[in-house]
């Protein structure tokens, strides 16, 4: 299943793009989930084995922030189309709606000056006073500005740090019991980078503003292993139940296959990109 694939992923490994790679294909009753090379290049070389942890990234976006988005809006707790300030009313800006900033359409511009010496709080508080421009709802710029505010939005309406709320909402009842936030047991999980200011970084999460923003952060900072991660695929694949727990409604997962962007606009559903595929649309993002 996937031969060709699966061949350019070992050819990947073979001349040396990437260290290593976990990979997993589903196909009706067949599942393909195999690993091949390196986990760790320095300051030796370890090979990789299943259940590996990587930095998820920025699939944290739609295992974690938008999954929860979409219960709150299945609650009638929130409406995509309602000013992202009526829920958080820090936020500076009084436009911006739920849905742009989903589907990358809020034309916020995320520069921060000095970002990278700012702590905790201050970024969060220049963050929440971030504006949009003239092209909002009109163009699709992807950012992860919109999943952070997201997730100060989680974390305003259950009362807790936002990666609390994805521990509790999404990864126990989808038994992504490998999976977690800042992970004190660093053994099994891949680095991601070696840099000058952190030295090899393993366990925390790569990227700077999630790293700083910590527990509230929903634009990164997720771990998972590939097995756990299929546990959340599998979810998608039949229509928001996993294992008998309905995680969302089916009507849910079935509109996610429609675009949520307005006019001209690249095509993008609630937070999740959307790719043509013979004649339809399948949902597909990046880590």
């Amino acid at each position: 299943m996937y031969k060709t694939t699966i061949k350019f992923i070992k050819q990947l490994v073979d001349t040396k793009k990437i260290p290593g790679a976990s990979y997993a294909f589903i196909s009706k009753e067949n599942l393909v989930n195999e690993v091949y090379g390196n986990k760790e290049l320095v300051p030796n070389e370890v090979i990789l084995e299943k259940g590996t942890l990587y930095d998820m990234a920025s699939l944290t976006k739609v295992i974690c922030t938008t999954t929860v988005i979409l219960q709150l809006v299945e609650r009638k707790l929130i409406e995509i189309d309602a000013p992202f300030k009526k829920y958080l009313p820090e936020f500076l800006d009084e436009e911006v709606t739920i849905r742009e900033l989903l589907t990358h359409t809020s034309d916020i511009n995320p520069y921060i000056p000095n970002r990278d010496e700012l702590n905790k709080e201050e970024l969060r508080d220049a963050i929440l006073n971030l504006t949009s421009g003239n092209e909002r709802g009109k163009k699709v710029v992807y950012t992860d500005t919109g999943t952070v505010l997201l997730g100060f939005l989680i974390e305003e309406l259950f009362k807790k740090p936002a990666q609390y709320v994805f521990l509790e909402e999404i990864l126990k009842p989808l038994e992504m019991n490998q999976s977690g936030f800042s992970l004190s047991d660093k053994k099994n999980i891949a680095p991601t980078e070696v840099t000058k200011k952190r030295s090899i970084i393993k366990g925390e999460v790569h990227d700077p503003k999630a790293f700083v923003l910590a527990e509230t952060c929903g634009s990164a900072g997720l771990f998972s292993s590939v097995e756990d991660s299929l546990h959340f695929v599998q979810m998608m694949l039949q229509k928001g139940i996993y294992k008998g727990t309905r995680l969302l409604e089916e009507q849910t997962i079935l509109s996610l296959l429609e675009s949520y962007t307005l006019g001209d606009c690249p095509k993008r559903s609630l937070g999740w990109d959307l790719l043509p595929f013979d004649g339809r649309f399948i949902l597909y993002h990046t880590g």
